[in-house]
């Protein structure tokens, strides 16, 4: 299974924890673990606390921030992710960032280069990018700065599980990376196309948006005193949690010990 399949493929010495919300599936991944990784099965931990498993780790965040096309850079700068239908574009800005204590232009540059090397890789694994990957560095004059820039992005690439392979920067100062795609990108395992604008922005899917209202919905029920509990929704939500998605609504009539209408 889904589960199973991510242990295989990624858990190593590095990971310190493994966290399940599930008391059965903890018990399957305890054994799981056991049999193929036993030095690492005290790592497996179940997670008990009311707050969901996905926002107590911030990984909700992280997914709403993986959606979005800008990522801000810790300095003030940003990059910005568009998907073509041929490749990905991504574009690197000075933003807010205008350099600390140098007056060189070129300094605060590379300085933001570089710090957006390794956002634009760890975008690049959490998002899931293949294909032909053209990166838009800021331009820099000296030769030796794209070359610091060029180490930077082969080094950070290394880590990464997809084979890639990095091609130097040519005339018009863009630098192409071709990745090997393990899986669906994130934005088309998240979201599906726009309804409204046939296709030509995304939305969450109906799926995503029930796990979402789950969520809130069980942060918020301790703190409501009825007896029960109104979600007001789209058609096409209502129906999916009276249907396929109907063990949502009854997990949360349980956690939140209160009907749901």
């Amino acid at each position: 299974n889904l589960v199973e399949r991510i242990l295989r493929d990624y858990l190593s010495s590095d990971y310190a924890a493994i966290w399940i919300d599930n008391q059965e599936e903890y018990s399957k991944i305890v054994e799981f673990v056991g049999r193929f990784q036993p030095k690492l099965v005290d790592r497996v931990k179940l997670y008990t606390k009311t707050t969901p498993i996905f926002e107590e780790f911030g990984i909700q965040q992280e997914l709403d921030k993986a959606l979005r096309p800008k990522v801000w850079l810790k300095s003030g700068g940003y990059i910005v992710i568009n998907h073509t239908e041929a490749l990905v574009a991504i574009d690197v800005n000075t933003g807010k960032y205008v350099g600390r204590g140098s007056t060189r232009l070129e300094d605060t540059i590379v300085k933001t280069n570089l710090e957006a090397v390794k956002e634009i890789v760890r975008q690049i694994r959490l998002r899931d990018l293949g294909g032909i990957i053209v990166l838009d560095f800021i331009d820099m004059e000296e030769r030796r700065n794209r070359d610091k820039v060029m180490f930077a992005l082969e080094s950070a690439l290394r880590a990464d599980r997809a084979p890639s392979k990095v091609l130097p920067f040519n005339e018009f100062g863009l630098v192409a990376v071709t990745r090997k795609r393990t899986k669906q990108a994130l934005e088309r395992v998240l979201c599906q196309p726009c309804p409204y604008c046939t296709g030509s922005g995304m939305v969450k899917s109906v799926p995503t948006i029930c796990y979402e209202i789950q969520a809130e919905a069980r942060k918020m029920a301790a703190d409501l005193d009825a007896t029960s509990l109104t979600l007001r929704v789209h058609p096409e939500i209502a129906k999916a949690l009276k249907t396929r998605e109907a063990a949502l609504v009854e997990e949360l009539e349980q956690n939140a010990r209160k009907s749901v209408i």
